[in-house]
């Protein structure tokens, strides 16, 4: 006796759902699964290559390599989260395409200060204007270290799986993310003494 599975309508179902029915092969459920995720996959896209033609590239890469890949998607981490990680790696290659070759020498570990405004409307304007800086300071990075500042302040990854998706080493990582914080501390902070140093560690969300 054949088991026959229930149909799946895509505009109804949850992710879970949706993401079991494109394993098994339902091009409809991954044509859903763009659609919800279109969005935040484009931000991301945005925020690695800083151009929107290079962003649009980059998440039609990114949503081919996941249908070729989404039956061999084991579910071990979130459906979005396995898909950003496909956009960091089409990103990194995009990048890839057009990096000169240049050598970036170590700097000192500098952080940036963790700002974060009160509750009343006048600090709730300034802790705006501050994000405003931090992400104009984040778009002017050179690729190699506004990608490391994106995948580890912005989507939590760590040093290993940022290593892993950008093809570098975890020092380099590490290297590159101290230089970026640095370069967005003296740009956003020029003033900042040292008191407004902070622990990256735990204060790892400040941009």
């Amino acid at each position: 006796m054949r088991l026959v599975h229930p149909p799946i309508h895509p505009p109804t179902a949850s992710l879970d759902e949706l993401v079991e029915a494109a394993r098994a092969g339902d091009a409809a459920s991954f044509e859903e699964l763009v659609k919800r995720t279109s969005a935040d996959t484009y931000t991301l896209a945005r925020r690695l290559v800083s151009d929107d033609d290079d962003a649009r590239d980059v998440v039609q890469d990114a949503y081919l390599r996941a249908y070729r890949s989404i039956g061999s998607f084991r579910g071990d981490a979130q459906f979005t989260t396995w898909l950003y990680r496909i956009t960091a790696n089409c990103a990194s290659t995009h990048l890839g395409r057009r990096r000169r070759h240049r050598h970036d020498e170590l700097d000192e570990e500098v952080d940036v200060p963790d700002v974060k405004p009160e509750h009343d409307p006048q600090a709730a304007a300034d802790g705006a204007l501050l994000r405003h800086q931090l992400e104009d300071a984040i778009a002017q990075l050179p690729p190699r270290l506004r990608a490391v500042v994106v995948l580890r302040d912005i989507y939590d990854l760590s040093h290993a799986e940022i290593a892993e998706h950008l093809g570098i080493s975890e020092s380099a990582a590490k290297v590159r993310l101290h230089r970026a914080r640095r370069r967005l501390r003296t740009q956003v902070f020029p003033l900042a003494g040292e008191a407004g140093r902070i622990d990256p560690e735990e204060h790892a969300h400040a941009v």
